[in-house]
């Protein structure tokens, strides 16, 4: 699987969400679709077509509010708690 260098936002619930791609690494398998050694065309492809894990995460701004996934469960008094207001 093929990685990804980001720069991201971090929440208050511990999420980050990817700003920008740096770079990535390369796996050099020829069964990732995202790695240079992908055959193209490559017929009937049941190749891997998800990225690993961030190989590097690198957080350029903090949030004191939710991610967007998240905002609309902390809503109310554990939301409140949890902002620290």
């Amino acid at each position: 699987m093929c990685n990804l260098d980001t720069e991201g936002t971090k929440y208050i619930c511990g999420h980050y969400i990817i700003t920008r791609k740096l770079r990535k690494h390369d796996c050099g398998n020829a069964r990732c679709s995202f790695s240079v050694r992908h055959p193209n065309p490559c017929p009937n492809c049941q190749c891997e077509r998800y990225l690993g894990p961030d190989h590097q995460e690198t957080i350029t701004a903090t949030s004191r509010d939710f991610c967007p996934e998240c905002k609309p469960w902390y809503r109310g008094p554990l939301g409140e708690k949890m902002r620290g207001r």
